[in-house]
């Protein structure tokens, strides 16, 4: 951490805060992160792993935050916990095995799905709906399937389980944003562990900016909780139009290749 300039420092820390924020109400922290470490100067490999680490201060100062207001119970709620870590560390296993032009290339059109979703479906509020899918079988595939892609790709996760628990668990929006949220805490320790063994983590970066990401999450998950889906519902639409802009600015896209633009 020596070696960055202290203006660098500043941006990181800065971006971890943001980050924090935003991902405890919307999801896409990754968004602010990944970029600002690239930015940095900080190899792709480790940019991954250490993102991994100041991510999982984020999850936890934001479940923390929703489990203290009663919207997550964390006992009954740990079989799915465990669910996403196994998927986390799947993913990021098998990182180098799953082709990433194919997720580069359908994270866009994915992401535009979602904000329409939420942006055109009416009735979206912090009251449950009918259940479409049992808790046991939730558990079991949904889970464990997007936390494989947290640990395989990352981001665009908070975006997918919040879809999920709103439109098949039938969650309301403040109730799945605290779900959330502890489930992306666990798919990114089952990450982390992953890259902790391939020894591409710079903890003191990962530290500063996983503590700058705790405050931000405390910030943002009580912001959420005091406004509920009024503030969730757009700012998970822009975040995923964010997301989607800057997926198809990369002139490397798949998309763009195929297109030729």
């Amino acid at each position: 951490m020596s070696d960055l300039a202290p203006h660098l420092l500043f941006m990181l820390a800065a971006a971890g805060f943001f980050a924090g924020f935003v991902d405890s109400i919307a999801g896409g922290g990754g968004l602010i992160t990944v970029p600002a470490m690239l930015i940095a100067g900080i190899p792709p490999l480790q940019t991954l792993g250490t993102n991994k680490v100041q991510s999982v201060f984020g999850a936890a100062s934001a479940t923390i935050a929703y489990a203290r207001n009663g919207h997550v119970h964390l006992r009954t709620q740990l079989p799915m916990a465990l669910m996403a870590i196994f998927g986390g560390s799947l993913g990021a296993a098998l990182a180098t095995i799953v082709p990433g032009d194919v997720l580069r290339a359908i994270m866009p059109v994915l992401l535009v799905a979602i904000a329409l979703y939420f942006a055109l479906k009416p009735n979206l509020n912090d009251v449950d709906k009918h259940r479409r899918m049992m808790p046991f079988v939730f558990g079991l595939t949904l889970v464990p399937a997007i936390g494989f892609y947290d640990g395989v790709f990352g981001p665009g996760t908070g975006s997918f389980f919040m879809l999920s628990f709103v439109s098949l668990a039938g969650f309301g929006m403040l109730k799945a944003t605290a779900h959330t949220k502890l489930l992306n805490f666990g798919s990114n320790i089952g990450a982390l562990v992953v890259f902790v063994s391939f020894g591409a983590i710079l903890w003191k970066i990962g530290l500063m900016m996983g503590v700058c990401q705790f405050l931000g999450a405390q910030l943002g998950s009580r912001l959420a909780m005091r406004t509920g889906a009024r503030l969730i519902k757009p700012l998970l639409v822009v975040v995923c139009v964010a997301f989607t802009i800057k997926l198809l600015a990369d002139p490397a896209n798949p998309i763009r290749v195929w297109l030729e633009i």
